[in-house]
């Protein structure tokens, strides 16, 4: 009998060597995963997705995810072009599109985007003015996505979307920037104002051109201007009488 059980543990103990072998071999890949393999420290192919097969302790797999990663950037203190302090704060999309890249030539390359975009977003930033980073978010998303994308792609990440989330500036800085509104509305309505005192001078200065060629024009004028007034009785009415008249009456 004892023979029999060691019999049996002879036969089970490679058997389950072998199956503990082969389900350690099969690798099963999603779609949107790559898997980098190296043979003996050296990079060999990039396979999947769907089922492949590793040599055990000659392989070795690493498992990369192509889908698009989002990356919330912490807020950043930024000093700007006309030096008023802010604090930024952005979101990043990328994507892995050379899974080769991303693992052989950078150390985490999560991390890696990370610092960058961090730094790069300070640098980008600090070369504008506070006007600018406020109205031209457009121009700047695509600014600092252009140079993330320029220098993540030896890695083989594809930069996609930058957008920037808050500029949050201090209490001092909104009046400030409130006095200034004001102060440009009211430059506005003082411009607005002397535009039409122009273009009313402009017009009294034709009608009286017109009025000057013909006398009896301007007795035409002086009697419409009485009719306006005739209709309240208590209005004193001084009528202007030429100076020729007194000179006739003298001599």
């Amino acid at each position: 009998m004892p023979s029999d059980i060691t019999t049996l543990t002879g036969y089970l103990f490679p058997l389950i060597v072998i199956i503990g072998i082969a389900l350690y071999s099969i690798r099963i890949l999603r779609e949107y995963e790559r898997g980098v393999v190296f043979m003996l420290g050296r990079l060999w192919k990039v396979k999947g997705p769907g089922l492949i097969i590793i040599i055990p302790f000659i392989q070795q797999m690493v498992r990369v995810d192509l889908r698009t990663r989002v990356f919330d950037v912490p807020p950043q203190d930024v000093i700007s072009r006309d030096n008023v302090s802010v604090r930024v704060n952005a979101v990043i999309y990328y994507r892995i599109v050379d899974p080769e890249k991303a693992i052989i030539q950078v150390e985490h390359f999560d991390e890696a985007t990370s610092q960058l975009a961090q730094t790069t977003l300070r640098s980008v930033l600090g070369q504008h003015d506070l006007d600018q980073m406020l109205a031209e978010r457009d121009k700047l998303n695509s600014d600092i996505r252009e140079i993330l994308d320029q220098q993540t792609d030896a890695w083989g990440i594809k930069v996609s979307i930058v957008e920037l989330k808050h500029v949050d500036i201090t209490e001092t800085m909104v009046r400030a920037i409130a006095r200034q509104a004001e102060a440009e509305r009211i430059r506005r309505a003082k411009v607005i104002d002397a535009e039409g005192e122009f273009q009313a001078a402009e017009k009294l200065a034709q009608a009286g051109q017109i009025l000057s060629g013909r006398a009896e024009a301007m007795q035409l004028r002086y009697f419409t201007a009485l009719q306006s007034i005739v209709g309240d009785r208590s209005t004193t009415i001084v009528l202007p009488i030429p100076i020729e008249m007194f000179k006739k009456l003298v001599t």
